[in-house]
């Protein structure tokens, strides 16, 4: 063989890698595949405002922000319309830190692009609140003091995303879901409006009994009594922010400034009628009245963290309950805490739940919702 030849043979050979290169860099790159170019969904954050939100006593603004993940294909079929999955951040928590805006134990767009580019989920619009407030958080729930959450969520943030976005207006392609504080949100909302939400996952939920630790817990009272001002809340420990932050939700009181909130302790002594009101609040006292509407949902899924004690606690009467009434639901218990592996769970557990639960048809004749 002649050098010519052999030069010849080399540049086709290498040709012949660079071609296998390319390729494996087109189909090994996370967010490519065969079937679709384009695996990068894209986020939007916006304003929506709330109407059942102005006036708050707590003088958060009702122009909340809102990121939204618009699915991979969201761009370019323009005549297709797709399920939507509204997710509930935690206590603390905000929009920005589970969409990427902020650096954070979570990247939700990152988890759901690599779920489509496994093959393990369907496409979903995806839509979480800023539910942070001058409480570090609102329960989504209604009150004077921090405004009508619980409605914000179910009503007017629905409608406006199915106003401005091509999702499929309709309970059987809704899903609600999210984590801690958000789980929370999930079942409270969730099991009074199976009309708006057919499916609804948990993880991790939080609040599911009342914490009365404050009128329990001597320590505990004493530190929540010693918060006069907004900066001694600034400045307060995770557990005293967060027995504010459920006194704004479930013990507003309008003329009781700056907090405009009742505590479950007052003086040192407990407050029967705030024990009363926390109570009236918490899903597993309240689940026997929603029975009816629980059934109507499609699907129901939870899980906690075996580290996570109790709220895996909590979790198994939620199970044992639903169990006696004869619902069928889904339960698990892992090995992992609060938030260790809430992402392997989302990817894993909870966007295969709800591509198997959510349609991705309109019902024909069906009313939309």
């Amino acid at each position: 063989m002649n050098v010519k030849s052999m030069n010849r043979q080399s540049t086709q050979l290498t040709r012949v890698i660079l071609s296998l290169l390319v390729l494996g860099i087109f189909f090994a790159t996370p967010g490519y595949s065969q079937d679709s170019p384009l695996k990068a969904g894209k986020v939007e954050r916006i304003k929506v405002h709330g109407k059942g939100l102005e006036g708050n006593l707590a003088g958060d603004s009702p122009d909340r922000d809102v990121s939204v993940y618009l699915p991979p294909s969201y761009q370019t079929d323009k005549k297709r319309r797709y399920p939507v999955i509204y997710f509930l951040h935690g206590f603390t928590d905000s929009d920005d830190k589970w969409y990427g805006f902020t650096k954070h134990w979570i990247n939700l767009p990152a988890v759901v692009d690599k779920t489509l580019a496994d093959g393990k989920s369907g496409e979903f619009i995806l839509v979480t609140p800023n539910a942070y407030n001058r409480y570090f958080g609102s329960m989504y729930s209604n009150s004077v003091t921090i405004g009508n959450w619980e409605d914000f969520v179910a009503d007017e943030l629905v409608a406006y995303v199915d106003k401005q976005y091509r999702t499929l207006p309709q309970a059987a392609s809704r899903g609600l879901a999210g984590h801690s504080m958000g789980g929370y949100g999930t079942i409270r909302i969730g099991q009074k409006h199976p009309e708006i939400f057919s499916s609804l996952y948990l993880l991790s939920p939080c609040c599911m009994v009342p914490n009365m630790g404050g009128s329990a817990n001597p320590q505990m009272a004493t530190r929540m009594e010693s918060v006069k001002t907004q900066a001694d809340l600034e400045k307060a420990d995770f557990g005293t922010k967060a027995m504010f932050a459920s006194a704004a939700s479930w013990s507003p009181n309008p003329t009781n400034a700056p907090f405009f909130l009742d505590l479950p302790v007052k003086g040192g002594e407990p407050q029967p009628m705030v024990t009363a009101k926390w109570a009236a609040n918490a899903p597993l006292a309240t689940l026997d009245q929603y029975i009816n509407n629980i059934k109507q949902l499609h699907a129901l899924a939870f899980d906690a963290g075996s580290k996570d004690a109790s709220i895996a606690a909590n979790n198994k009467i939620l199970d044992a309950m639903l169990t006696n009434y004869s619902i069928p639901h889904t339960y698990e218990e892992y090995d992992g805490d609060h938030i260790n592996r809430i992402g392997e769970r989302i990817e894993q557990k909870m966007l295969p739940f709800f591509t198997k639960n959510l349609s991705t048809e309109m019902a024909k004749g069906g009313k939309k919702k």
